[in-house]
């Protein structure tokens, strides 16, 4: 099965024959997938015995994964529906406010944007230590900072909205 897969504007294309290898850009990998809890948002991943560990949600058809401090946004479509969305001119990334939402219970470290600042997708815009680590949480999309619902020193939960991002002409 071919998927292409989106990270952060990047595009790679992925090949799944075996549940024990996979193919990204031509480049063969072994892999050992885990779901660690029965939610499945948090995973044990294995590549070429190099051991990560990420915690991934989905919203809307987008993927958001937090690995090493890191936070992706992750499209994952089949060749069909990439074709089809291509030849729609579709990019889900474009459009619509975007909330910037805890990925896990945490404490604010920081809130390193202002509402009404522009941002570009990328752009740190909250600190958040969870599980003893601090992980930066990024704006999904171009856009100005609407409402930031969090300041430093706040406990937050999994899914709460942090900030929101709006189109630039809101």
């Amino acid at each position: 099965m071919k998927y292409i897969t989106t990270v952060n504007d990047e595009e790679f294309i992925i090949e799944i024959d075996h549940e024990d290898e996979i193919m990204v850009n031509g480049v063969r990998y072994d892999i050992d997938f885990q779901q660690l809890m029965e939610d499945g948002n948090e995973l044990s991943l294995i590549l070429n015995k190099r051991s990560l560990e990420a915690v991934a949600e989905e919203r809307n058809g987008i993927w958001n994964v937090l690995t090493s401090g890191e936070l992706y946004s992750v499209k994952v479509q089949d060749e069909y529906s990439y074709r089809l969305a291509q030849a729609r001119g579709e990019d889900a990334h474009d459009a619509g406010d975007a909330a910037i939402k805890s990925p896990m219970p945490g404490l604010i470290v920081s809130v390193v944007v202002e509402e009404g600042d522009a941002v570009a997708k990328g752009d740190k815009v909250v600190i958040l230590e969870s599980m003893k680590m601090e992980n930066e949480l990024r704006a999904p999309r171009d856009g100005v900072v609407g409402r930031i619902s969090v300041a430093a020193g706040d406990s937050v939960e999994k899914g709460q909205v942090l900030a929101m991002i709006l189109d630039a002409g809101e």
